[in-house]
């Protein structure tokens, strides 16, 4: 073991932490919620674990409104979806101690004994498999599935999910996955419990990176390519019973998983049955009645805005709910490779134009959101607190908006046109009424959410303008900025992250210099500055950083939002307080 490359990651990312834990206030210039007492009323359980120690047993309820964007495991990029896939169906190399607030940042071996065996600088990483591991069929979790799983992930035919491995492993360049019988020769399985990653580059946070769904293992007689997304088969507490697809998801438990060999999930339900396609309003008024098969019952996506006060003003329903920090920064993102967004003067526009106060709003109001001055969020940045990197007015400023569209050549305004998901169509709005302002006519096209990202990364059919966030998969500058700004990934299809398709040659380059340094706090201090070298480039216009706010029912025990899952329910924990009262 490398002592000074591990003891560099684990500084780094302690520094980083602290900066996680802090993140309750919001950027500079930002508005907070706040109850006669001055406290956000919103705020009451952050850190908490409700329901107490749930009883084994019963059925737990997750009611959506939404499919799954992807669960295939080299497709799962998308943060409470890699909550449920890798909490519930399939384990990776390493993941996130399953506890509320900072504590649930820290590494934990699953399938590997350890975090990680660094040598040769932290350009190769060794990892040994536990004994005993298996599938839902009772065969052994290998080396080469996880292998097999990493390969894939390179495959055209599977886009979207994490390119850790792409911008990292050696040799990569040019690889198209296993279909045709390549393979990798920087991923090396000596044995069946042995795993040797080759980089092409130091990197000491790659435990991080090996929480990531593509490090988790699929043998390669179940891969069915694009339709494993309908099955993946479990190494988790459970597996599928049914999907029907936009309806329904029943999980069963997986009679082979061994809880000896797992330190994280509880596996507390004998069932997990996810309904789909609700409307948001319905699933929130269900939850806040909590009756019946509903007091079993969580809620997938966040609170609608208009539903906020019901809870807010009721104490009994107020202590049911969660709204951890999600640290993502939300962002309209602006096509810089079609005209007239490649004329730094219109992007510069759009930043001024865009009311911030407005999209607060609509979001749900100061309680659960605020405006941001940044493109990281907080928690990347000292004292957990995002810079007012632009200095635009809250509520933006359509006269300095227009000149700078004048300058451009665009005195007379343009049309142009804005995806959303369809549950943010009132954030769209929001930005269509706030560009209106300037002379910038904005179309809404709203997207299904379980579609939405596949629609945004389709680089040669999008909107010119996309509003969409980023969260970190760690507390690392390294997991945002690269993945948001660096054009040297960008793909046709399947397109993650940059979605301003933003490509500067001095931007990639500092990132290069940035990587390859050794000292953490520069690192993080560089990183910060670039982010505002970035912004005044005008990619994007950061616009909000949420809560995500989350109900449970009455009958609900052992829920937190996790903060490495931007504040999702943890479901490894959770489960019921009287498994007789949940619904067959």
């Amino acid at each position: 073991m490398n002592k000074r490359t591990r003891t560099l990651a684990i500084a780094l990312v302690s520094a980083l932490s602290l900066g996680l834990a802090a993140c309750s206030t919001g950027p500079s210039g930002g508005r907070k919620g706040g109850g006669p007492d001055g406290k956000n009323p919103a705020t009451a359980n952050a850190g908490a674990v409700l329901g107490g120690t749930p009883q084994k047993g019963g059925t737990l309820t997750v009611l959506s409104n939404q499919d799954f964007t992807h669960l295939d495991p080299a497709r799962n990029w998308v943060m409470p979806d890699m909550d449920f896939g890798t909490r519930l169906l399939y384990r990776t190399l390493v993941t996130y101690r399953a506890a509320p607030g900072a504590d649930g940042s820290e590494l934990v071996p699953d399938l590997a004994e350890d975090l990680g065996t660094p040598s040769n600088g932290a350009k190769t990483w060794t990892f040994r498999l536990k004994p005993g591991l298996k599938y839902e069929d009772g065969t052994p979790v290998t080396a080469q599935d996880v292998k097999h799983n990493v390969e894939r992930s390179f495959s055209p035919d599977l886009p979207g999910g994490p390119d850790y491995a792409a911008r990292y492993l050696a040799g990569a360049e040019g690889y198209q996955g296993p279909a045709q019988g390549g393979h990798l020769d920087s991923v090396k399985t000596p044995d069946a419990r042995t795993i040797v990653f080759e980089l092409r580059k130091p990197f000491a946070e790659f435990p991080f990176a090996a929480t990531l769904p593509t490090f988790a293992p699929v043998p390669p007689k179940q891969d069915k390519g694009a339709q494993y997304d309908n099955r993946p088969f479990s190494s988790g507490p459970y597996k599928i019973e049914s999907y029907a697809r936009d309806k329904r998801m029943v999980l069963v438990r997986n009679t082979h998983w061994d809880p000896a060999t797992d330190s994280v999930r509880k596996a507390y339900p004998d069932r997990i049955v996810v309904t789909m396609g609700l409307k948001g309003n319905q699933i929130d008024d269900r939850l806040i009645a909590s009756s019946g098969g509903d007091a079993s019952a969580v809620s997938w996506a966040q609170l609608r805005p208009e539903s906020l006060s019901k809870v807010l003003t009721r104490a009994d329903v107020r202590a049911r709910l969660l709204a951890e920090s999600s640290s993502c920064t939300e962002m309209l993102q602006m096509h810089t490779g079609r005209a007239p967004f490649d004329d730094l003067r219109v992007r510069r526009a759009v930043q001024w134009a865009l009311d911030r106060e407005a999209i607060v709003t609509a979001a749900g109001g100061p309680a659960v959101t605020d405006a941001a001055g940044a493109a990281m969020p907080g928690s990347l940045f000292t004292g957990g607190k995002q810079p007012d990197t632009l200095r635009i007015p809250l509520s933006g400023d359509p006269e300095k908006a227009r000149q700078l569209l004048a300058e451009a050549g665009k005195a007379d305004g343009f049309s142009t046109r804005l995806t959303v998901s369809s549950g943010d169509k009132a954030i769209g709005e929001a930005v269509q009424q706030s560009l209106g302002k300037a002379g910038i006519k904005v179309t809404i096209e709203t997207v299904d959410p379980s579609a939405f990202y596949d629609t945004i990364g389709d680089t040669r059919n999008r909107t010119d303008l996309v509003y969409t966030g980023w969260c970190p998969d760690f507390p690392s500058g390294t997991t945002f900025l690269p993945f948001v700004f660096d054009g040297r990934f960008i793909k046709e299809k399947g397109n993650s992250g940059n979605h301003s398709l933003f490509k500067d040659d001095a931007t990639m380059k500092r990132m290069d210099e940035i990587a390859a340094m050794t000292d953490g706090a520069a690192a993080n201090k560089a990183w910060q500055e670039l982010d505002g070298r970035i912004l005044a480039q005008a990619p994007v216009a950061p616009a909000a950083t949420k809560r995500r706010s989350l109900l449970v029912g009455t009958n609900v025990a052992g829920a937190y939002g996790h903060t490495s899952w931007s504040g999702q329910i943890d479901y490894a924990t959770v489960g019921l307080k009287d498994p007789s009262k949940s619904a067959n």
